[in-house]
């Protein structure tokens, strides 16, 4: 259990501090590249959605089954190879640094007034269209990928690694990557990625409302707003978003930046209409996606500390 700890700990920090270096190969495309080869051969034809149901199984249980086998044959050659490898394992499954990275991409051209430069980062990372946007729908853009990717990307493979190690966070990993491939409500996928989508809404579930709350608790309130009216807001707000989960981290972030998010975004030139949600005291400009991310690394180091707190509690009282 110690071992575990400082494992945690150790990736979470070589995260922050290194990320992901671009060209490396990531453990992500593979699983991407399985996930592309069994639709290709699976999502055809009668039963798609049995089928989705046993491409879920069978890649969750390869890279589940793969990191546990390198766990614990680390382990068994020594404690401290098995925390070094553990470690290396978690820090390549968080996406602190890499999140940091893209929205400051779309924030130095769009701070600078070059709108093209920003659309342009922009679209790397959203899949709204971004051609006609301006600050505002830019800003928006990269405030709400940053919102929603503090869960999808660090608190809730963070979640899962504390509960099972570097084995459940690369579980959730293969969940949410499938989801991200093939978790679509269109005509291709509607059917054969509906278990995908469902098992990553049921692995957010927890740990999107403990982020969200976080975000309440831990973060700088830049709107001025009692927290009683933004606890109420957050709650009403987080319900009327289309996503189970992702209304719970961008309603907090809306309310503690004090903006508005959400309304109409366009995709592949189709209009998507959104409830907003926050309570727009303020334009939203440039400067918010640098306060958005000052946010997430804040609410990141907040919840690793919660976790670590209930996990030295638990293994105190066991």
């Amino acid at each position: 259990m110690q071992a575990h700890f400082i494992a945690i700990a150790i990736g979470f920090a070589l995260d922050r501090a290194i990320g992901d270096p671009p060209n490396w190969p990531h453990p992500v495309r593979w699983i991407g590249t399985c996930i592309s080869k069994l639709t290709a051969l699976l999502n055809k034809g009668r039963a798609r959605v049995l089928k989705g149901a046993g491409m879920l199984l069978i890649v969750v249980f390869i890279v589940t089954a793969i990191v546990l086998a390198i766990v614990w044959y680390a382990y068994q050659l020594h404690i401290v190879v098995g925390i070094v490898v553990e470690a290396v394992l978690i820090a390549i499954g968080l996406a602190r640094k890499s999140l940091r990275d893209a929205a400051l991409d779309v924030y130095e051209p769009l701070a600078a007034g070059d709108l093209k430069e920003a659309r342009k980062k922009l679209s790397w990372i959203v899949g709204r269209d971004t051609d006609t946007l301006q600050e505002r729908g830019i800003a928006r853009g990269a405030i709400e990928t940053v919102s929603e990717n503090t869960a999808d990307g660090i608190t809730s493979p963070l979640f899962w690694a504390f509960l099972f190690g570097a084995p459940g966070l690369w579980m959730y990993k293969a969940v949410n990557t499938l989801d991200s491939m093939i978790g679509y409500k269109d005509d291709r996928y509607h059917e054969f990625g509906k278990f995908s989508a469902r098992a990553d809404d049921v692995l957010n579930f927890i740990p999107a409302r403990i982020t969200g709350f976080l975000i309440l608790i831990f973060t700088k309130n830049e709107g001025g707003i009692p927290f009683r009216k933004r606890f109420v807001g957050w709650s009403k707000d987080a319900r009327n978003h289309p996503s189970p989960n992702s209304g719970y981290l961008e309603a907090a972030t809306a309310w503690q930046l004090g903006v508005k998010l959400g309304g109409k975004s366009t995709y592949r030139g189709t209009i998507s209409e959104r409830p907003e949600i926050g309570p727009g005291l303020k334009p939203l400009q440039a400067a918010h996606i640098k306060l958005a991310i000052r946010q997430m690394q804040a609410v990141s180091f907040a919840f690793w500390l919660v976790m670590t707190f209930i996990g030295v509690i638990f293994y105190a009282i066991a």
